[in-house]
């Protein structure tokens, strides 16, 4: 029997870049293509897949880029085409998928399509974005908040009307109900397929569509609040069922296009739900990654919740896990803060051990903390509007630190956009690269562990009931099988093996004897079952 190959992107290893922050070419402060190139040994040196690189298109820069104003352009801060396709080369020639971020749910208010938009009520592109009417008394259609503060709908002198937008007042929601939008994206979307992407990043997929009704939305139960967003149940302004035919569409261009992929974010308050209904079948996302571990719980408990109600709830679907990203606070701090080095390096495998595909943010390999970013150096619109509760994204974007003592840590030769962490020196890449201790030189020789796995990537998660805070799982079925153990808690955990032939094969400080495992905080072992 012949046995068919899994796709590239089943249980891949992806290394999310920040443009803006990884490397300065042209001594602007600002990272850009060149200088991502210029760097991309040392991403395959990590043994990751491939790059999700985040918007790199024309914008007036109002959220960073996701406030896209053209989106077939590069904007001149990041280079331009010339410079994207000597990316793609770069990646292909080291063996390096590169996924692209796409925000296909609202554009920049100075995107030509809303300028013509707004101009009239009949013009071509009047029904492109979301416009509706006032209340009698003048007041907006209905309760719906924008997630950076404020109501989600803005007064436009020029139509007499309302337009949405779930995030700035500078970023209206498209309106994809609309089939000639839908086509308009498609577009965009074989545009840089045919420039060789190897697939798609897609921001905030479950807010592509609304309740045309435009009802109410509920208020949200108990919980914490700091800004408005979070007093409501979002069931009409995002996660509709209308979303779905559009996301096939989409999955049928990508089909066009032998191996490619797209991973979706969603933000939905169901994530798990909606990370079922956006990946089941062959005819939606590939896969897609929620905020459930992008938060402050974590423990063997929730960790195991989670993975197990998705495998319940869409057996069938393939699900994506992040534990940072360029909207959180990093995960060192998150669930490192206090605990051992060793911790850090235990959840770079964690988060490629389980069953999916995998995405690192950069740094995360060095074990970055979240950086602190002094309140007249923010520039996050989110940061400035909610201090200081929430200090927003500022803190987990800043310049990635190559060298301990170089000018800017090596990021830039003049003051960059967001400043370096002085705690980030010591963790630079200068510093980590030959230190065998390092979470650097684990996270390569994890890496490298792991690809010398075939049947790992794809094969099923089976937990193991232990007491204590130990997560353990089994991966792949028969002999030859591989149990994962992890110690999760601040205290030492022993725990007796399976009986059986079994065999260490990759082990972070653990302490083997008398058939048993003793695991100090953030330690683990990798075992292989014979019988």
């Amino acid at each position: 029997m012949t046995m068919t190959q899994a796709p590239w992107w089943k249980g891949a290893v992806i290394y999310q870049i920040y443009p803006r922050s990884f490397q300065d070419s042209n001594g602007d402060g600002v990272g850009d293509l060149p200088g991502i190139l210029a760097r991309l040994d040392h991403v395959a040196s990590l043994g990751v897949d491939g790059i999700w690189l985040s918007p790199i298109f024309t914008s007036p820069m109002k959220d960073f880029g996701y406030d896209v104003a053209d989106y077939c352009g590069i904007d001149p801060l990041f280079g331009t085409l010339a410079d994207f396709d000597a990316l793609v080369a770069g990646c292909h020639a080291r063996g390096l998928k590169l996924i692209i971020d796409q925000v296909y749910s609202h554009t920049s208010d100075q995107h030509a399509w809303f300028t013509e938009s707004r101009a009239s009520r009949d013009n071509p592109k009047a029904d492109w974005y979301v416009w509706a009417d006032p209340k009698p008394d003048g007041t907006a259609p209905n309760n719906w908040m924008a997630v950076f503060g404020g109501p989600a709908w803005t007064w436009d002198g020029r139509r007499r009307q309302y337009y949405l937008h779930n995030f700035l007042t500078s970023q209206p929601d498209l309106n994809l109900h609309n089939p000639e939008v839908q086509d308009a994206i498609l577009a965009v979307a074989r545009f840089w397929l045919d420039r060789g992407v190897d697939g798609f990043r897609l921001d905030v997929a479950d807010f592509y569509t609304h309740d045309r009704s435009l009802t109410d939305n509920p208020p949200a139960e108990g919980g914490p609040r700091d800004r408005p967003w979070q007093f409501q149940r979002h069931l009409h302004n995002i996660d509709q069922t209308q979303t779905l035919p559009f996301v096939e569409r989409l999955r049928a261009v990508t089909d066009e296009y032998p191996e490619r992929m797209m991973v979706a974010e969603l933000a939905s308050d169901q994530s798990l739900r909606c990370m079922v209904d956006y990946t089941s079948g062959e005819h939606r996302f590939h896969t897609a990654y929620s905020f459930v571990f992008l938060g402050p719980r974590f423990g063997a408990t929730f960790v195991r919740e989670q993975v197990s109600k998705i495998a319940a709830a869409g057996p069938d679907a393939w699900p994506g896990w992040a534990f940072s990203n360029h909207d959180v606070v990093r995960v060192a701090t998150r669930w490192g803060a206090g605990r051992p080095r060793r911790y850090l390096k235990m959840l770079v495998a964690l988060l490629t051990s389980l069953r999916g595909t995998a995405f690192l943010y950069q740094g995360e390999e060095l074990g970055l903390p979240q950086a602190e970013v002094p309140f007249d150096r923010l520039v996050d619109p989110e940061g400035i509007a909610l201090w200081p509760n929430n200090q927003g994204r500022d803190g987990c974007r800043t310049p990635m630190p190559w060298t301990a003592d170089g000018a800017q840590a090596g990021f830039s030769t003049v003051e960059p956009w967001l400043p370096v962490s002085d705690a980030h020196r010591p963790l630079a890449v200068d510093q980590q690269a030959d230190d065998p201790n390092s979470v650097l030189t684990f996270t390569r020789q994890w890496l490298a562990w792991r690809r010398a796995q075939p049947g790992l990537a794809g094969s099923a998660l089976t937990f193991v009931d232990l007491p204590g805070k130990t997560l353990a799982f089994l991966r792949g079925e028969g002999p030859g099988r591989l149990l994962f153990l992890f110690n999760l808690g601040d205290e030492d955990a022993r725990t007796a093996l399976p009986t059986g032939a079994w065999t260490p094969v990759f082990q972070l400080d653990a302490v083997l004897e008398d058939g048993a495992v003793t695991l100090p905080c953030g330690g683990m072992l990798v075992a292989r079952i014979e019988e």
